[in-house]
């Protein structure tokens, strides 16, 4: 456990500063998150270094299709979050207590190095509200240089973003919808915090974004249009990866017609430079050149070559690549 940054002293409790959730936590209790707990008047982050999943992973399971394509990145996560998704997809770890062991920074490092991991990945459950674990290993990480990606729902207030930035090399985004009463009413959170979160990390680090796509719930073509040319203004060549809702957690709705994700590919493709599907079965998932169709990146699964990319353009036309290699 360790004393967590960004909360302040009021007479009703302790003010945590770290979410737009800004949970006012009485002694004793815990925020939302469950993770930033009242302990005689100090804020703790109880999560610091508890794992309860790690696991080497291709960094397109991420997934992240334009950051050192083809390579593994150890991925680790804790318990809990900061939002409360009906359909969260790692509910086991997401919304309850589970089995978990510690892992200090140090030893997360040299896990990394023993298996010739490019970095480390925080991903699993939310790993903006076990920021402290996360910024003390991506201070040590630096001097080894291994890569710090977050797999995050962008959750988080600009203060404590703004500091943790320049430790970060990649993210990927979940911008979960486009409609303010979806995110409320579904998510337990706000739309215009993850907006944010994208302009800001969007000048500082390689980002992606993933929208889960729900079937009567998310998927309006209108506010979907709104999304895509809100990302088209931010940088048209931010990969986009609309991912097949299936049922899962709370949420029983029928899986995603496979129509409905061929539509809003069809509709994204004509702002963005990059988008790709996700929890579909053979699906084309390559990378091609925007400018000339050639074929960059070839994806098999997890098979990959980067066969079309040379000094980071395309082999054809010479136009610009955006993918770190």
């Amino acid at each position: 456990m360790k004393e967590a940054l960004f909360y302040s002293k009021k007479e009703e409790g302790l003010g945590c500063r770290l979410c737009p959730n800004l949970c006012l936590i009485k002694e004793g209790e815990a925020g939302t998150c469950h993770v930033r707990v009242n302990q005689d008047d100090r804020l703790i982050a109880t999560g610091y270094g508890r794992i309860s999943a790690i696991a080497m992973d291709p960094i397109e399971k991420k997934p992240l299709y334009h950051f050192y394509p083809g390579t593994d990145i150890l991925s680790v996560g804790g318990l809990w979050c900061n939002l409360k998704c009906s359909f969260c997809q790692n509910w086991h770890i997401a919304h309850q207590e589970g089995s978990t062991r510690f892992i200090s920074p140090e030893e997360l490092i040299a896990i990394a190095k023993k298996h010739n991991s490019i970095g480390i990945a925080f991903t699993y459950n939310e790993p903006i509200i076990n920021y402290e674990y996360i910024f003390d290993t991506a201070t040590l990480a630096k001097d080894y240089n291994l890569k710090i990606v977050l797999i995050t729902n962008g959750y988080i207030m600009p203060e404590p973003l703004e500091k943790i930035l320049p430790l970060i090399d990649a993210m990927n985004i979940d911008v979960k919808g486009f409609n303010p009463r979806y995110y409320k009413e579904i998510c337990g959170g706000s739309l215009n915090p993850i907006k944010r979160t994208v302009k800001i990390a969007a000048k500082k680090c390689h980002i992606e974004l993933t929208t889960l796509v729900i079937g009567d719930l998310n998927d309006d073509a209108e506010l979907m249009e709104n999304m895509f040319q809100w990302i088209k203004r931010i940088d048209p060549n931010i990969p986009l990866h609309l991912s097949r809702y299936y049922p899962n957690y709370k949420m029983d709705r029928p899986t995603t017609l496979i129509e409905t994700m061929l539509s809003l590919k069809k509709l994204a493709d004509r702002y963005l430079n990059y988008v790709y599907l996700g929890n579909l079965q053979g699906i084309d998932i390559n990378s091609y050149c925007h400018i000339c169709d050639e074929l960059l990146i070839n994806r098999d699964y997890y098979r990959v070559d980067a066969m079309g990319i040379s000094n980071g353009r395309c082999n054809n036309c010479n136009q610009f690549v955006p993918v770190i290699m």
